[in-house]
């Protein structure tokens, strides 16, 4: 019964989002409304695919649901091309991080046609196309048209999921119960991607600690997800805080703590670690002092409750993490060791899916997949992963100069998000294949791909008036 009602309710969901998205995007040329399809569709992709699977059993249906974020994205292209007054006397200037992005593409595409490696031509394409996404979103961003009320619209979403997946959080919490328990999670796990059920709650061994701890997903497909996307949400909440300093700021204070609750369900350490990361980086770099002393009060809290309050089962979880001695730790290190022996082998790369976690990837042919930069090394050679590399350094290294120098206040904002959660995410991308995230990655590309529109415009126009965010960003 559960099953059916929540199978109802994603096809009214699914078909509504999507009327309105094709309405926007092929009659009114709004080809920017792929991003909100995106945002309201990608936190929900996996337990979409498992309730329509787990109430029909059709792979057909499961293969409709799964490529329509596809065909909305091509005709998001379609809407760009067609609805550009001039499309061939459109300007191209092209910033650093534009050209490094080119360069990434092309060595990509070039790589899933070159005879290397053991997969196979069709893994090689599939692998491609979700490395593809990336440069995509990026170029979205980049000749994106967004106004004041879409930007507001886009971080209302995305601090509008934070707060839903920790309600949903704290039901799971109460009734000691996945939330994919319900949704199908293993059954479709079994039957599409031929993944057999395994750990002490008969969905994964991601979705429990060591010590069989429960770790929460919320409606994302897995707790990494979620850990990823809380720190986007709370990065969101706290430039809209920051900038509208009224009497209706306590809503984004509710985000914030309800990013970092559902981050502590998560059990994920090294999202733990990034959020700390994330804020001294926003306290030193945007000269924010009083959250270095938020966020030392924060770790205090959170060391007492280990020493003092904790389970056994958390205490022993986190000494174990410490000392290395935490089973997942160490497969990290494994894999780091196989990846880097590849590279320094083969540095110039063993071709496209070979490594990582994506579902091009067999498991007969891969080599590490615990770190994204080394999977990109792997794959593409010293080249390709010194090229994403320097795609994040530039992109976050520009993003502050845009947050600094701009006098449009969403741009301010965007850069914002952009930087410190594309910094944020810095360890999470050392420990996972973390661009699978699609949600956060293809949401955070298609921000700094805006960013860097404002970032040419202020060095065209030459300097600006930077924005005081002791006043509102309105």
């Amino acid at each position: 019964m559960i099953g059916l009602l929540l199978f109802i309710l994603v096809v009214v969901y699914v078909f509504l989002l999507l009327f309105i998205t094709v309405e926007k995007i092929a009659f009114k040329g709004d080809w920017d409304y792929i991003l909100f399809f995106m945002v309201l569709y990608l936190p929900f992709y996996t337990s979409i695919l498992s309730i329509v699977y787990q109430a029909t059993g059709s792979e057909f249906l499961v293969a409709f649901f799964q490529y329509i974020k596809e065909l909305i994205l091509f005709l998001a292209l379609l809407g760009f091309v067609f609805y550009q007054r001039s499309i061939w006397n459109y300007s191209i200037r092209l910033n650093l991080v534009d050209k490094l992005f080119i360069a990434f593409t092309v060595l990509s595409t070039m790589y899933s046609f070159l005879p290397l490696g053991e997969a196979t031509f069709l893994s090689k394409l599939l692998y491609l196309k979700g490395i593809l996404l990336i440069p995509l979103f990026y170029f979205l961003g980049r000749n994106s048209g967004m106004g004041s009320a879409s930007i507001s619209r886009l971080c209302g979403l995305i601090m509008l999921i934070g707060v839903a997946a920790f309600l949903l959080n704290i039901v799971e919490k109460t009734l000691g119960l996945h939330f994919q328990k319900i949704s199908g999670y293993a059954l479709f796990n079994f039957a599409v991607n031929e993944i057999e059920p395994t750990g002490n709650y008969g969905l994964s061994w991601t979705f429990e600690t060591q010590t069989s701890g429960m770790r929460l997903a919320s409606f994302f497909s897995d707790p990494l997800e979620l850990a990823s996307s809380c720190l986007l949400a709370f990065s969101t909440g706290l430039i809209w805080y920051l900038s509208n300093k009224r009497d209706g700021s306590w809503v984004y204070v509710l985000v914030m703590m309800a990013a970092f609750g559902s981050l502590m369900m998560t059990a994920s350490r090294a999202a733990f670690g990034a959020f700390f990361v994330m804020l001294v980086f926003i306290a030193l770099v945007f000269r924010l002092y009083k959250l270095l002393g938020l966020g030392f009060a924060i770790f205090i809290c959170f060391g007492a409750y280990v020493l003092f309050f904790a389970s056994d089962e958390f205490y022993y979880f986190i000494y174990d993490t410490i000392t290395f001695q935490n089973a997942s730790s160490v497969g990290h290190l494994v894999e780091w060791f196989l990846a880097l022996d590849s590279i320094i082998s083969n540095p110039e790369g063993i071709g496209l899916a070979m490594s990582g976690n994506t579902g091009s990837v067999t498991d007969e042919v891969r080599v590490g997949g615990e770190n994204q930069f080394l999977i990109y090394g792997v794959q593409l050679g010293v080249l390709g992963m010194f090229l994403y590399i320097a795609i994040l350094g530039f992109g976050i290294y520009k993003s502050l100069i845009v947050f600094r120098k701009t006098e449009n206040r969403n741009a301010a904002r965007i850069a914002f998000v952009t930087a410190a959660t594309k910094f944020g995410l810095l360890l999470p991308l050392f420990t996972a294949n973390a661009e699978l995230y699609t949600y956060v990655s293809l949401t955070t590309w298609w921000m700094m791909g805006y960013t860097l529109a404002e970032y040419n415009r202020i060095f065209s126009e030459g300097e600006t008036s930077p924005v005081n965010l002791s006043q509102p960003l309105t």
